[in-house]
């Protein structure tokens, strides 16, 4: 038992050496990007939105003609 808990742990010290190596890697947006693509990410979120809205409102009127 011993013997895999070692094997883990050196298992476990690797994966978060290469994860930390990966972050290194990593180029990170400044400030300005970060900005920017949010205010991109609620623009298009607001836009989906009114779609998904108008696609209902539409689809609730067909059915209650449908259905009268």
């Amino acid at each position: 038992m011993a013997a895999q808990t070692g094997a883990n742990k050196g298992k476990m010290r690797t994966y978060f050496r290469g994860v930390k190596a990966e972050m290194r890697k990593v180029i990170w947006p400044t400030k300005n990007e970060l900005v920017s693509y949010t205010g991109v990410v609620i623009l298009i979120s607001v836009i989906i939105g009114l779609v998904v809205w108008a696609l209902d409102l539409g689809i609730h009127r067909v059915l209650s003609l449908i259905i009268k």
